[in-house]
């Protein structure tokens, strides 16, 4: 052998003593280890096989002064104890990261503006890679369906623990859906997700790492379900469950000893009448009794978990037993704490971005704001996106108003259809959108689907006030008594109240709107509002007109039915028909009857969830359905535009979004647990 050459032998034997730490791979340099089989990640034996390495784990050197932050967190173990035997290895952006510091958040009120915030530590079984197609692992490892997608199983990672130290099993998935999911005692309503047209599953767990979903006929979107949604698949039973009279029967007593009258008003502490994973803490509600609990927030398998919780914002530590690594076995997350601050005002929260007061954000920002931030980013030192949203701004009118003579009104489709094609699009396309929009019809269904007609895209939405001043005319609502604006039918006077929230929809939207209504002689009145007026409104059906930002893909709508049922979406969306929805809930024993064509809707998201993903009868029923929606113009679609996303260039890994969404679960397929601070 010549000098300077190595066998073929001797080069592998030097290249696996030079790994056998593994080594530091990023996506953007992958050192010629080959993909797994999900992008971004590996399961551990996939990546160790693969690199050719064995991987030894290390931690945050703060993490047992992070712990000891966490309300009654025993004592770590070590690391290979916190750890699963699996844990899920993901491949940095562009750098392995270093530990430590804050990521500076900012949220407009509790409960307010903050699920972009909650994004940055999610997890749910499953996710959408960044692709946005692809779904991928995440706290399961792997899934599969049989042939009719009547089952689905998940197989957990064994070893896998909550927060707390405490197992993770297949007992947490099946407590969460058995116990709080179906119980009326503790969500007054099952979710759709969770039922399969309208009838609920069976969660079977044949051990602790296996759990198999029984549906009682097809649900293909199940699956995508879970890798959208904030509503996470598990529980942690062994904390909850305590307080659970099903579950522990001296739970009453036991939550009588912490000032509560019943464990089930323990976990309604914990939820509300809800599953929304913000609700806030028995650190803001109870801050007297939490001395009684071992937690003040249930255990999670988050990134971070709470250590305070106040009017004024939230402080987070990082999971000490989090289950991801990165490629050279650090534990995630590289970031210690987040620091989430509240502030309602559009205004003040454009002042701290600009002052780089924040890490990331996204919520709540409007178009309206990107020159302000564009032209102060180099000063800022922080870097703007501008990327599609899936959303747009929409309007609707109270079909079931409290007041029979706007109920009339609004339920009047050629009243709708005036109001329609009285906004002038483009020109709230250039003024409020700087002309990078496109005007649109909403259709229920957003990007639109290769089976729907692409003409509904513009339905309606052409820009014609002579056409909206005669079908006006043509119901009977003119100007009787000459002072410009119409009066209704009946000869009374009327005034359409515009009640927003900037987390919904951007001020200048809704002037331009207003007064595009007025000129065709509707006289109209615009007040902002905080997002928890708004939705307290909207819920007692108090609102003239909803407005809100609304839109949602094909992969959500298969697993859950809320934008075709009434009332059209959840607490936190923009709903219409509060009393059809009363009379679906009640059965029709309240309420008000929906028209034929909701109630054909309701059947077809049904029949739509249930068939053959792909097949020409799916594509059917979708074309109908969206046909349907637009015709009948019970959402009324204005402009489809870009919007901002903020990140301070010290917040590395962060990788270019795919859409500014709130519909993929905003920085859910972007793996925030691998962001770091370089300062």
């Amino acid at each position: 052998m010549k000098q300077g050459l190595l066998s073929a032998g001797a080069l592998l034997l030097l290249t696996t003593s030079a790994w056998a730490s593994c080594p530091a791979v990023t996506q953007a340099d992958m050192m010629g280890v080959a993909a797994g089989a999900f992008p971004q990640q590996f399961d551990l034996a996939e990546f160790e096989e693969a690199a050719g390495c064995e991987m030894e784990f290390s931690a945050n050197p703060d993490m047992e002064t992070l712990n000891g932050e966490i309300q009654g967190n025993p004592e770590l173990p070590p690391l290979a104890e916190r750890l699963p035997a699996e844990p899920l290895v993901v491949v940095p952006y562009d750098a392995v990261g270093s530990y430590g510091g804050t990521l500076h958040a900012l949220s407009n009120a509790t409960e307010a503006g903050t699920s972009d915030f909650l994004s940055t530590r999610h997890v749910n079984l499953v996710r959408y890679s960044d692709d946005l197609n692809t779904i991928v692992p995440n706290v399961a490892k792997s899934w599969s369906w049989n042939d009719d997608f009547t089952e689905l199983t998940f197989t957990l990672r064994e070893g896998h623990k909550w927060s707390d130290g405490a197992p993770f099993t297949s007992a947490d998935v099946k407590f969460w859906y058995d116990n709080i999911s179906l119980d009326s005692k503790v969500i007054e309503q099952p979710k759709d997700y969770v039922l399969v047209a309208g009838e609920p599953m069976t969660v079977e767990t044949p051990d602790d790492v296996t759990v198999v979903f029984k549906l009682p006929s097809p649900k293909p979107g199940l699956l995508a379900h879970f890798a959208t949604s904030f509503a996470q698949g598990f529980l942690p039973m062994h904390f909850l469950g305590q307080y659970h009279p099903d579950i522990n029967p001296d739970a009453d007593t036991l939550a009588q000893e912490c000032g509560f009258e019943t464990g089930l008003e323990v976990i309604t502490a914990y939820f509300g009448n809800s599953d929304w994973t913000d609700t806030p803490t028995p650190m803001l509600n109870n801050p007297d009794k939490l001395t009684c609990l071992d937690k003040a927030t249930y255990p999670t398998l988050e990134s971070h978990i709470y250590t305070s919780d106040t009017t004024e914002g939230r402080t987070l530590v990082a999971n000490p037993y989090f289950f991801m690594v990165d490629t050279t076995g650090q534990q995630l997350p590289y970031i210690s704490r987040q620091d989430e601050l509240y502030a309602n005002d559009n205004e003040v929260r454009i002042l701290k971005l600009v002052n780089g007061e924040a890490d990331y954000k996204s919520q709540s920002l409007t178009l309206g704001s990107a020159p302000l931030l564009l032209d102060s980013a180099e000063a800022g030192d922080y870097t703007i996106q501008l990327k599609p949203t899936i959303a747009m701004p929409a309007f609707s009118f109270n079909v079931t108003s409290d007041d029979e003579a706007k109920r009339d009104l609004f339920g009047n489709l050629k009243f709708r259809e005036a109001m329609s094609v009285a906004i002038n699009r483009d020109e709230l396309n250039e003024v409020a959108f700087f002309g990078q929009g496109e005007a649109k019809q909403y259709i229920g269904f957003s990007p639109t689907p290769e089976w729907v007609d692409p003409e509904l895209t513009s339905y309606m939405a052409q820009y014609d006030p002579e056409m909206a001043m005669s079908l006006l005319d043509e119901i009977g609502m003119v100007d009787t008594d000459g002072d410009g604006f119409r009066e209704l039918p009946d000869g009374s006077a009327f005034v359409l109240n515009m009640q927003f929230a900037t987390q919904g929809i951007g001020g200048e939207v809704v002037e331009l709107v207003a007064q595009n209504w007025a000129d065709v002689g509707v006289q109209t009145t615009v007040k902002e509002v905080t997002p928890d007026e708004y939705r307290s409104a909207q819920s007692s059906n108090a609102l003239d007109v909803g407005m809100w930002e609304k839109g949602q893909p094909v992969a959500i709508v298969l697993g859950n039915n809320e934008l075709w049922v009434p009332p059209f979406e959840n607490y936190f969306g923009h709903r219409v028909g509060m009393l059809w929805a009363e009379w679906v809930d009640t059965d029709g024993a309240s309420g008000v009857e929906p028209p034929e064509y909701v109630k054909s809707l309701m059947a077809d998201i049904a029949a739509f969830q249930g068939a053959e993903p792909g097949s020409d009868e799916q594509a059917e029923i979708g074309a109908r359905m969206a046909d349907t929606m637009t015709k009948n113009l019970l959402f009324i679609g204005t402009v489809q535009a870009p919007n901002v996303i903020y990140h301070r260039n010290a917040l590395k890994n962060v990788t270019e979004f795919k859409t500014q969404s709130y519909e993929y679960y905003r920085t859910f397929p972007y793996l925030p647990a691998q962001w770091w601070l370089d300062e």
